[in-house]
């Protein structure tokens, strides 16, 4: 059924109020909207307190109370009005905007879909004023230095609107969760939530060098700094600093990722793609990694006038910021965490997982995989982008190249080594006692019982020694004797024609041939064998949509895990104790060791204040 054409109107100016309250439908989604402007007008304030409190899930009143420098008694009535903001006056101030808010558009949204007034007192006045947002009548009021905004009756105007609202059980978790990422980005700033006369949650201000952690842990809970290691990455004006969850406080829910550009929470695919690309190889299945990074950079050099909302934001150079992200938790990760397996009866402390483990005096000799040293790299893809598995000459050669572990000198400074305890407690994963139905290493250090999937740390272990080698050898790209066409739309002409060097760089090579057609005239050497086509479009389309791609990274480390598992040591191999001694030392030095290849754990440590409670000691 056709709607009903509508009769012809004039073209008229739409009345200030009915403006107001369209740009409301953008600003104002919920109680939870509300409570993130006016804290971000608090932030910009200078406030070290923040005081939320909420009636009906923020529906009834929502009222945020400040310690901030106040707001004089006639910009009151001018601080409703749309476009009226006191945080930029030019183009050059709005590109290089440093504060929380500058649209101007918030107050006069809210106030025309609720019932909004002003209280408020600067440092010169004598008292405080309060605005009626209504009848714009302003009167002498009692409060220190400070502002508080109330807003009664959300959507009284609109009730359209309100009836799109949830239970106000929901709607407190959203204005919780505004505010909560809000605390995690300013840890000097107190925050006090009440709801129905109850405190719902408090954080308390911190100072400080570790003033960060501690509002992590306060906020995310003492398990999210404890499962975690530290972020700290400098590349040019470009700081990415924060903590990444470790592989095994993964979540099904990426319920837990926190993303900052220069205090200012966002979401942002380039930034979520860059943090995902750093956990590909070290997470297991479809988890999602935790994290809370924090970005400091150029404010000249981001756009956050992208939305009214301010979530969103644009990079001059996306490829720059994916490139610091990912490189960024990727070396934080790549620490073995065997360093900090120490176990304090207290909450440990914060750093030590960031910090590499130093080597003792003694230094076992690497554990030796008999055979030649592959030197070309290019012999062992035989299937590539399919990721099928290597020939059996491959894998003979890459059994041949695994088998085995340390010389006659390394096997006498273990038993040399082994029978001293008190050298063995300066080894992370301690010193190998005996073998578990030819599956488990069981090992002794400081703290306990280690107990080692040997197959899953072999595996890591070999494919961190393949990754080497690969990356050793410069990234060749192999022409096609007939080039690989195939009918591109106009998106990846577009990306083909602004990344060609980029394109040049991963090793493919993509031209237009026709006004639709775009032609494959060269891809990578190592993933010859595989699709050019399909390996050209998914890089194109990673480009398109990230501005960076590790499609072709990604395949040739699949490629490399799966030679990686066919290559490592098997389960039921018998080890002697110089094996499996040899194997733990190479844990302790291998990025990456604590997960195998597919996210698996390679490694578990059992305390003896577990195996104590386990056996009722002391009870």
């Amino acid at each position: 059924m056709h709607p009903s054409i509508q009769p012809q109107r004039a073209i008229r100016e739409l009345p200030d109020e009915l403006i107001s309250q369209i740009a409301a439908g953008e600003v104002v989604e919920r109680p939870a909207s509300v409570v993130r402007e006016l804290v971000d007008n608090a932030l910009d304030a200078g406030s070290t307190h923040i005081t939320v409190r909420l009636l009906s899930g923020g529906v009834r009143l929502i009222s945020v109370e400040d310690n901030g420098v106040g707001i004089p008694a006639d910009e009151l009535p001018i601080a409703l009005k749309r476009h009226a903001t006191s945080k930029i006056a030019n183009l050059d101030e709005l590109e290089s905007v440093g504060t929380m808010g500058f649209r101007g558009e918030a107050l006069a949204a809210i106030h025309s879909v609720s019932e909004l007034s002003l209280l408020s007192r600067t440092a010169q006045q004598d008292h405080a004023m309060r605005l009626d947002g209504r009848s714009g009548e302003l009167q002498a009021a009692a409060r220190a230095q400070g502002t508080t905004v109330e807003v009664k009756e959300l959507f009284y105007s609109t009730p359209a609107r309100r009836k799109f609202l949830k239970t106000d059980a929901t709607e407190l978790a959203h204005c919780v969760e505004a505010v909560r990422r809000h605390a995690l980005s300013r840890p000097q700033v107190g925050f006090e939530i009440w709801h129905d006369g109850k405190l719902v949650e408090q954080w308390r201000s911190q100072t400080g060098n570790e003033s960060l952690d501690r509002r992590l842990s306060d906020v995310l809970g003492a398990d999210f700094l404890q499962n975690s290691v530290a972020v700290a990455f400098t590349q040019g004006n470009l700081q990415v600093y924060g903590r990444a969850g470790i592989p095994d406080a993964a979540r099904a829910r990426a319920d837990h990722q926190f993303l900052y550009v220069n205090g200012r929470f966002v979401r942002d695919k380039v930034l979520t793609h860059a943090a995902r690309s750093a956990y590909e190889d070290v997470l297991h299945g479809h988890r999602q990694p935790v994290y809370a990074l924090y970005l400091d950079m150029d404010p000249t050099r981001v756009d956050v006038n992208v939305h009214p909302t301010k979530i969103e934001l644009r990079f001059r150079d996306s490829r720059e910021v994916h490139q610091a992200v990912r490189r960024a938790v990727e070396s934080a990760l790549a620490i073995p965490r065997a360093n900090s397996a120490v176990v304090h009866d207290s909450v440990s402390d914060s750093n030590q997982a960031a910090t590499a483990w130093k080597a003792p005096a003694w230094q076992q000799a690497p554990m030796a995989l008999q055979g030649e040293s592959i030197q070309d790299l290019g012999q062992l893809w035989q299937k590539s982008s399919n990721l099928s598995l290597p020939t059996t000459a491959d894998i003979s050669e890459l059994h041949n190249f695994s088998q085995g572990v340390t010389n006659a000198t390394a096997k006498t400074e273990v038993n040399n080594a082994a029978t001293d305890l008190d050298t063995s407690e300066s080894w992370p994963l301690g010193r190998a006692l005996a073998q578990l139905q030819g599956i488990y290493i069981l090992a002794e250090n400081k703290q306990g019982l280690v107990l080692v999937d040997m197959h899953a740390a072999h595996e890591r272990i070999v494919y961190e020694q393949l990754k080497l080698q690969l990356d050793a050898h410069q990234l060749s790209s192999q022409p096609l004797l007939i080039p690989a066409t195939f009918p591109a739309t106009e998106q990846e002409i577009a990306t083909t024609q602004s990344n060609e060097q980029v394109l040049l760089d991963l090793g493919i090579e993509v031209s237009l041939l026709t006004a639709k057609t775009l032609a494959v005239r060269a891809v990578p050497t190592t993933l010859s064998k595989g699709d050019p086509v399909a390996l050209a479009r998914s890089v194109l389309a990673e480009l398109q949509q990230h501005d960076a791609s590790t499609v072709l990274q990604r395949a040739q480390n699949e490629l490399l895990a799966t030679m990686a598992c066919h290559g490592a040591v098997r389960a039921n191999r018998k080890l002697t104790v110089e094996e499996m001694n040899a194997l733990l030392r190479q844990m302790e030095v291998t990025p990456r060791s604590d997960q195998c290849n597919h996210g698996r754990p390679t490694w578990r440590q059992i305390t003896l204040r577990e195996l104590d409670a386990l056996f009722m000691r002391g009870r």
